[in-house]
């Protein structure tokens, strides 16, 4: 489109065949470690979150607002720095859509993102804790932890649909950009807008959590595991709903459809003796 730098939506959809298909076929060690660093990046832009919330000087919304704006350096850090996280990988429901990854494919390369980005996120808690940079904000800490345990499941599930729903379009406006600027802008509105929201992402709760379950037993208290689980739990299954079903499927019905064939077209091409 001329004066319009951006890849057009149906080129993101070509895009996004062709990024899920090169996740789907990492080598186990690699998407595992690039998992871990997800998990580290979210945490680290957990732990900017949380400075700011923890001024009481802040207005409330201003609070909120500028909390998820600090927050994204977490998305930013993976898309640019390159890692593998979960929730954004729920786009990799597209491609087994158009047949290009097979259910065990995405399955396996969900569950290892996922154990790698908890592995992460709760590593850089326990190094946060042993740093005594969480001690100064336990208040915080504590207060995050005990909202998001007693949430009703059903009301974590709904938050962690919501959640997705923004990161994988600020994923797919992602693949849009042609530079670290344009992808920075893609990011930072709509993750900004569902910290601010209040909605669910469960890397992001893979770090406030266990950081919250270490201070309470630095602090000698009761450690209660369950609530880890019943906000997991519901949180995860609401990402993989709102990332997959209502933004990855959505588009494919609408762009995806034989993106595969196009995509290899454009391999068959890329190949070619111009190329080299």
């Amino acid at each position: 489109m001329p004066g319009f730098d951006a890849y057009s939506p149906r080129e993101i959809a070509h895009r996004v065949q062709e990024v899920c298909q090169l996740k789907a076929r990492l080598p186990f060690l690699q998407l595992a470690m690039l998992g871990v660093l997800a998990g580290g990046f979210i945490g680290l832009g957990s732990l900017y979150y949380v400075i700011v919330v923890s001024d009481p000087a802040l207005p409330h919304a201003l609070q909120r607002v500028l909390g998820g704006v600090v927050f994204s350096l977490g998305l930013l850090l993976v898309v640019v720095a390159g890692a593998e996280l979960f929730t954004g990988n729920n786009l990799l429901a597209m491609a087994w859509a158009d047949g290009c990854l097979s259910t065990r494919d995405v399955l396996v390369n969900w569950a290892v993102v996922c154990a790698a980005n908890f592995a992460g996120a709760a590593g850089l808690a326990l190094v946060v804790l042993l740093s005594g940079h969480a001690g100064q904000y336990a208040d915080t800490y504590l207060k995050i932890a005990a909202a998001k345990s007693s949430l009703p499941l059903a009301q974590a599930f709904f938050l962690g649909v919501l959640c997705n729903v923004l990161v994988c379009l600020a994923m797919w406006m992602v693949l849009a950009g042609r530079s670290v600027v344009d992808k920075f802008i893609a990011i930072v509105l709509p993750i900004s807008a569902f910290v601010a929201a209040g909605f669910e992402h469960s890397i992001a709760n893979m770090y406030f959590l266990p950081l919250a379950m270490m201070l309470k037993a630095s602090a000698g208290q009761a450690v209660e595991y369950a609530g880890l689980w019943r906000n997991l739990v519901p949180v995860i299954a609401g990402n993989l709903v709102g990332g997959s079903v209502l933004v990855a499927l959505v588009y494919y019905v609408i762009y995806g459809r034989g993106a595969s064939a196009s995509v290899a077209s454009s391999a068959r091409t890329s190949s070619g003796p111009e190329s080299e």
